[in-house]
């Protein structure tokens, strides 16, 4: 049995299994650590009921995975690039659930953005973005004292972002081109005005269309330039469902074929326990 670690800034998460058969075992979370080290991975296996000697090896990803030593406790560390995972347990994850779907770019969403080119077992990173779920609780707390993600989402889910944000109409009067007249013009756009005052459930709404549509609009654009019509959304960001929502807006839009796999939160750790196996 094989154990990864994904060391992210947010979460670190946990994939136990057996690569060579492909098998995950199971899957666990507990919060991350911006400089996670010996002691962290240690502890989140030990949070799951582990110890790392139950293990043939320790995979680590993501974080500062490069800085820690080659062995824990005599079990060997297996660095894998974070590039590779993404696209790996992207790749497999999206299998698990549509067969067919051969090349997508991969959008790992968690506290910042990295977009993986994954065609024909091959994985390439070619764009991303410091806009993720950390810029979302980073500004959540900072607007509406909220640093809870489902807390968040929830409050999303109950507002009317328009109500911040600028639409083409206000903007311009009509819609512009392809776009409609509702779609976003600017962003908290209404929030210059001198006498504006909003509802929480409103700004937070705000908040999930900001983070989301700059994603989502980075991500058609690569898709687009790379001649992909998939894109795979994973990352714990997408386990709030007022994201998703602003993410399956955005790829309509551009008419593009949006698909958020099962898990989406563990695909690096599954990525980096499978890697050099399956991928």
């Amino acid at each position: 049995m094989q154990c990864a670690v994904d060391l992210g800034l947010s979460n670190m998460d946990v994939a136990v299994g057996n690569a060579a058969d492909g098998q995950i075992a199971r899957l666990l979370t507990v919060p991350g650590h911006p400089q996670a080290g010996v002691e962290e991975v240690t502890r989140a296996l030990e949070l799951g009921g582990y110890q790392p000697r139950d293990f043939e090896h320790i995979c680590v990803t993501g974080g500062r995975h490069h800085l820690l030593p080659d062995a824990i406790e005599g079990v060997p560390v297996v660095k894998v690039n974070e590039i590779a995972a993404i696209g790996c347990g992207g790749a497999w994850l999206s299998r698990q659930a549509w067969p067919h779907l051969d090349a997508a770019l991969i959008v790992s969403a968690g506290s910042g953005t990295a977009m993986v080119v994954a065609r024909g077992g091959a994985f390439r990173h070619v764009t991303g973005s410091a806009v993720g779920g950390g810029t979302l609780l980073g500004l959540g707390r900072l607007l509406l004292g909220l640093g809870d993600p489902q807390t968040l989402d929830a409050l999303a889910q109950r507002g009317n972002s328009s109500r911040v944000d600028l639409t083409l109409a206000e903007a311009i009067g009509s819609a512009l081109d392809w776009l409609p007249a509702d779609a976003t013009a600017v962003n908290f756009g209404k929030a210059a005005l001198p006498s504006a005052a909003f509802e929480p459930q409103d700004l937070a709404a705000a908040l999930v269309t900001l983070v989301g549509q700059v994603i989502g609009v980075i991500a058609a654009n690569a898709a687009r330039a790379e001649g992909l019509h998939d894109i795979v959304v994973v990352g714990h960001l997408v386990d709030m469902a007022s994201v998703r929502a602003v993410l399956q807006a955005v790829a309509d839009l551009y008419r593009l074929r949006l698909h958020i796999p099962p898990n989406p939160g563990y695909a690096t750790a599954i990525g980096a326990l499978l890697h050099g196996v399956l991928c």
